[in-house]
């Protein structure tokens, strides 16, 4: 009996950690990004300004739209253990989950275009599907949060509720169907329907591993294991704090270095005509 009390007693404690424990971490993650996206931003909008598709401004405009939201999510972390802000903590980290989703599927689709500059073109036209497929992932996780009351997004209440973990089941099940279709292709007769970019496959890669450990994570909490919880707790804190800087390291900062290796390479070209390196030659 007295021990029952004492674990009581000492309940809040233990939650109180649980809230606190990463905040930092996510904290000091969010806001470096935040700073390194500042610093370079009046260069990117020059380069973005001078003939980039409306595309890449908008995947652009989006990253720090999710960025500022990612944010927001990781200093407001004491919301998901207070029961007043349970509210605003799931809207908060709802908008986020899927800022985050359109981001990785519209990046996926560009991955399965043609080439380079045709699929930057043929973006566009995925906008439409990718806000379809967010919108009804959205609409699916309001409806289990509000409706039913499932803690989706609260580790520390919803830590042995069936459903919240079959539904993040199926959520990692089909991210990680889709980076493992593309791995397929890469590495199939139909390879050549991709753009040769590495650095491309090595995110999928990444992401596909850890999308089968989340996986993995959900499976285990789902059935009461407490390493399932803490991996799955791990796995967010990694993605809430490492995702997007990987994803502008893979896809617009590539894009970045290009348009300053052309630009560079236009100012050779001219200084060359203008006979500026006539006298090496001599």
């Amino acid at each position: 009996m007295s021990r029952n009390i004492q674990d009581q007693a000492l309940s809040p404690l233990a939650s109180d950690l649980k809230c606190n424990d990463y905040d930092i971490f996510l904290v000091v993650s969010s806001v470096l990004f935040v700073l390194y996206l500042a610093v370079h931003a009046k260069k990117n909008l020059n380069r973005l300004c001078r003939g980039a598709s409306y595309i890449l401004i908008s995947y652009y405009a989006l990253l720090w739209l999710v960025t500022l939201l990612n944010l927001a999510w990781s200093f407001l972390q004491s919301w998901k253990c207070s029961p007043e802000k349970e509210v605003a903590w799931n809207i908060l980290s709802l908008f986020t989950a899927s800022g985050m989703l359109c981001l990785e599927i519209n990046l996926m689709t560009f991955l399965l275009k043609d080439n380079y500059m045709n699929g930057m073109e043929a973006l566009a036209h995925t906008f439409l599907l990718s806000g379809i497929i967010v919108f009804v992932d959205t609409l699916l996780k309001a409806i289990h949060i509000f409706g039913f009351g499932v803690p989706l997004f609260n580790s520390i209440v919803g830590s042995t509720n069936i459903i919240k973990w079959c539904l993040w089941v199926v959520h990692k099940l089909l991210l990680a169907a889709a980076y493992g279709f593309i791995l397929f292709v890469h590495f199939s007769k139909w390879r050549e329907k991709l753009p040769p970019r590495p650095a491309f496959y090595n995110y999928v890669a990444i992401m596909f591993i850890f999308s089968v450990i989340t996986l993995f994570a959900c499976g285990l909490a789902g059935i009461g294991a407490d390493l399932g919880n803490w991996l799955y707790a791990f796995a967010m804190l990694c993605y809430h704090s490492l995702y997007l800087p990987f994803l502008y390291v893979t896809f617009l900062a590539d894009f970045f270095q290009e348009e300053e290796f052309l630009l560079d390479s236009a100012y050779y070209s001219e200084m060359k005509d203008a006979g500026f390196f006539d006298a090496d030659w001599e």
